[in-house]
Parts: structure tokens; C-alpha cells; sequence
């Protein structure tokens, strides 16, 4: 399942990540990369030593922790501390690849977060550069997304995906990992397709007898497929 979520940031906090980033040291993003993945990476990140990204990283979690879509589509259980990243120069492609299955928790030796849904938060509007673009190939075939600034994507951490060469312009934007409450991808999305039919049918006819109890299927469900 592949969602969008506009304006995840404000204005203002997308001008905030904007500054806190601009005197940041990019290492290679090879750094992080699996092994397979290390040979098609081709970007910079923001390393874990760099003194401001614990601030920068609680901005984006405090702005998803906010978002009631964001909780509907991902059903988070866990999130790996967002990164950051860069596409410019020579450093401006991500070729296909899939991401880890087990992500280390930091400062946790020994626990281990399970990949199920990937996120880009986009940083840099799309008129800033050219190329750049997030290719997801699913069962569903190949989406190209490019959102403006401050907006999300959220796709299955198993799914095959690139970025496309940058040729001109900087691409900023932030990455992260979570583990899901609903393990199975397929599940995730009944329970989402019955949320949003849920709050249209509250917003058109109200808490009508068939909309409460249509609610209570969808959190009975949930009860029974979610892992806490």
C-alpha cells in the first residue's frame, strides 16, 4: 500500500529542519547501506554523530505523532530514529534496491525493530531540482512520486525502489523505518480502506447505529491482527 500524506510539517517547522540541516556535515550514505544495497547508493546522510540531529529527528517525530493519517495508514508499534539525506553532484542516485528486513534500535544493543513500512518525508520542494524521483515498483507496478515539501509517502519496506539521478539542484529529505502493529501488508490496508470509509460515512450521515457498529469491526479486527 502506497500513501500519501500532504503537509505533514507546517511551514514553519519545514523552515526550522531547512536551517538546522544547512551547517550539517554530510558523510557518505553508503554508511547505513546493506550490502546489496551499498553498491547501487549514491548520496550523502546526515551521520550519527552530528549535534543537531537529535533535534532535527524529534521535529519529524513529534510532527508524525500529530498526524491521525499518518497512525491509520502505518499503525506504528515502533519507529527507527528518522535519517537524513542528500541527492546533489555526484552524489545524486539511489538504484534499486530493498530495504533490510531487521534494523538495529540505537543505543540498544541487541533489540532489533522489524522493517515494515518505508517513509520519505520530503524536505525540498519539486521545483528545486530536476530528477530525483521516489520509483516504487510493487505488485502494482512502477509509481514515481515527487511531493512538495513538508509531504510523506509511506510504502511497504518490502517493495523493490530507487531514486532517480538528480540533474540539477539539491534534494533534501528525511527517511525512516517502522514496525507495524499489523505485520501482514495486505491486512494493513483492509483495516485502512475501513477507516477512511468509516470517517466519510461519519462526516456524511453522522454516528448513525451502522457507522458505530462498523466501527467496532474495525477494532475488532485490529484486536485480533495487531502485535503490541
Amino acid at each position: 500500500m502506497l500513501v500519501t500524506i500532504d503537509n505533514v510539517l507546517s511551514g514553519e517547522e519545514l523552515a526550522s529542519l531547512r536551517l538546522l540541516l544547512d551547517p550539517s556535515v554530510w558523510n557518505s550514505g553508503q554508511l547505513t547501506a546493506g550490502p546489496q544495497a551499498a553498491l547501487v547508493k549514491n548520496n550523502q546522510q546526515v551521520p550519527e554523530q552530528a549535534p543537531g540531529l537529535p533535534v532535527l529527528r524529534q521535529k519529524v517525530l513529534d510532527a508524525l505523532n500529530r498526524s491521525a493519517l499518518f497512525f491509520a495508514a502505518a499503525l506504528p508499534l515502533k519507529i527507527l530514529p528518522p535519517f537524513f539525506n542528500r541527492y546533489s553532484g555526484a552524489s545524486n542516485s539511489y538504484g534499486f534496491h530493498t530495504d533490510n528486513a531487521m534494523r538495529m534500535l540505537p543505543g540498544q544493543p541487541g533489540s532489533y525493530l522489524r522493517s515494515d513500512v518505508s517513509a520519505t518525508l520530503f524536505l525540498s520542494d519539486p521545483d528545486e531540482y530536476e530528477g530525483g524521483v521516489l520509483t516504487i515498483d510493487d505488485t502494482f507496478g512502477k509509481h514515481g512520486v515527487k511531493l512538495k515539501a513538508g509531504s510523506l509517502v509511506l510504502y511497504p519496506s518490502s517493495s523493490i525502489h530507487a531514486v532517480t539521478p538528480v540533474t540539477r539542484g539539491e534534494r533534501l529529505a528525511c527517511f525512516l523505518f517502522l514496525q507495524s502493529m499489523v505485520r501482514d501488508a495486505g491486512q494493513r490496508r483492509l483495516l485502512y480502506d475501513m477507516d477512511m470509509a468509516i470517517l466519510k460515512l461519519r462526516q456524511d450521515v453522522g454516528e448513525t447505529e451502522p457507522v458505530v457498529r462498523l466501527t467496532g469491526i474495525y477494532h475488532n479486527l485490529l484486536r485480533d491482527w495487531a502485535e503490541t
